[in-house]
């Protein structure tokens, strides 16, 4: 099979590595920007409060998150809501896109813990299914979760018996990969039909989303395998993919151009494209943190403003991960 029928069953099939809920964390295979700190969601969250007091957001639309993993993104960013106007809480409504049963089940269990019955969110089993007339949607380092194929040498990788074998490419492969000056490396598989659904779904929509990558073809594989915090390169000599297969986790750095292609022709514009860092810290993460200073002990402040650290620094979080904002 093309190495990204093998990626989708690997992350999405039966047994799958998606198919069961992950811990993250320092406990857990992972950790991301969402674990690390509460203020990651609150600083989004008031990126979305600015865009309200000025009228291009619709306070009666949804708040969406894709790919929520427990909620703690979501719970975040309603709980710097409320801070800011508890009536947001009244008139928004909250949706999760996700389509694993389990991942809901636990999803539901934490926010309840969180805000009782006060909060009501609604499940989508795909973006496909959100047919709503305004959203405010928001992912944390879902395109690098999309399966993608491996080119070299203007050959597909194909996996065989658990080995990957070079087969010639389809034509249609190797126009895209010239009109993007791509000669090796990853093409992912969905962005286009992901962003098309989302138009089609959404009369009008902001999409916030962060992740790993950059808007320039590298020309070099960045695939690997990731487990218990340690990397492989996918080929490295050491990782036999049969030992990997659906128990750790597969990623890639993301063509933020491909994802910017596609949304840009699916209708949206691109309203920014910066590092974390900047994102984060236009979005206000630093004001709150200086709130929080001021009703809080020093110690909790200084273990707040260290986990801030990870998420700008740039020899941490803050540069390698990056923002890209479209709206429609």
């Amino acid at each position: 099979m093309y190495f990204s029928e093998y990626m989708n069953e690997w992350l999405y099939g039966e047994e799958g590595y998606y198919k069961q809920f992950k811990t993250i964390g320092k406990g857990g295979d992972f950790y991301t920007a969402v674990s690390t700190s509460s203020f990651f969601g609150a600083s989004i969250a008031n990126h979305f409060y600015t865009l309200l007091k000025e009228g291009m957001a619709d306070r009666n639309g949804w708040l969406i998150e894709i790919g929520a993993h427990q909620g703690y993104l979501l719970c975040d960013m309603i709980q710097w809501l409320y801070t800011c106007d508890p009536s947001l809480v009244q008139t928004l409504k909250f949706g999760i896109v996700e389509r694993q049963p389990k991942v809901q089940k636990a999803q539901l269990a934490y926010i309840q813990e969180r805000f009782g019955d006060d909060i009501q969110i609604t499940h989508f089993n795909d973006i496909a299914d959100v047919q709503v007339d305004y959203a405010f949607v928001v992912a944390n380092e879902i395109f690098d979760a999309f399966p993608c194929e491996l080119l070299k040498d203007e050959k597909l990788a194909l996996v065989q018996n658990d080995e990957i074998i070079w087969k010639e490419a389809k034509q249609e492969t190797l126009i895209w990969a010239k009109k993007h000056h791509l000669t090796q490396g990853e093409i992912a598989v969905g962005y286009e039909d992901f962003a098309a659904e989302m138009a089609k779904g959404i009369g009008r929509c902001d999409f916030v989303t962060f992740d790993y990558g950059e808007k320039y073809v590298r020309n070099d594989f960045s695939i690997r395998v990731y487990g218990s915090h340690e990397t492989f390169p996918l080929f490295d000599e050491e990782l036999i993919l049969s030992e990997s297969y659906k128990k750790d986790d597969i990623t890639y750095d993301v063509n933020f151009g491909h994802v910017c292609e596609s949304f840009t022709d699916a209708g949206f514009e691109e309203v920014g494209y910066e590092t974390q860092a900047r994102a984060l810290i236009r979005f206000g993460i630093i004001d709150i943190l200086e709130q929080f200073s001021k009703q809080t002990t020093q110690a909790r402040y200084a273990s707040e403003a260290d986990k801030i650290k990870t998420l700008i620094a740039p020899t941490m979080m803050g540069d390698r991960f990056k923002m890209i904002h479209f709206r429609k």
